[in-house]
């Protein structure tokens, strides 16, 4: 009976998740709830670095939990050297929108080829950890920076 009820407990949970829009962990999500809120034109989170959620593709949203940093005002997302879904997405659609803390900001994804914003960028992100990948050992790199529509 007791394994009978662990089942059971564990597709109640699972279901659970499933009726979230939200990213969870590390499962995407469909469609982000929050009060929406005009892109500041400077970026002035308390954080350096931060947990946010990006929703992509409006047509059929698509979310993901990451990480991001501000940098001299400007809000930036990072896919390390991987073409993500949500990079494909991107590409399609420049079109985004982000969540931080319970407000969405929609915004536009522009990605960020220059050498010294790449370089800049890396100074802030590899010193959260030493597992954080850094954009200047890949030869190609899927950084955004957010800006207004």
């Amino acid at each position: 009976m007791s394994q009978l009820m662990r089942i059971l407990s564990v597709t109640v949970c699972c279901l659970m998740l499933t009726a979230c829009d939200d990213p969870f962990i590390f499962m995407s999500g469909g469609a982000l709830s929050g009060t929406v809120s005009e892109l500041p034109t400077s970026w002035q989170l308390e954080e350096e670095t931060g947990l946010a959620q990006l929703e992509t593709r409006a047509e059929d949203p698509y979310s993901i939990n990451l990480a991001y940093v501000q940098l001299d005002g400007g809000f930036y997302f990072y896919a390390g050297d991987t073409r993500t879904n949500w990079v494909k997405h991107i590409e399609q659609n420049p079109l985004v929108r982000i969540r931080v803390g319970e407000t969405i900001y929609p915004g536009r994804a522009v990605r960020v080829t220059s050498d010294q914003e790449i370089a800049s960028f890396a100074d802030i992100w590899v010193r959260g950890s030493m597992f954080q990948r850094d954009p200047r050992n890949f030869e190609e790199v899927w950084l955004y920076r957010l800006e207004s529509r």
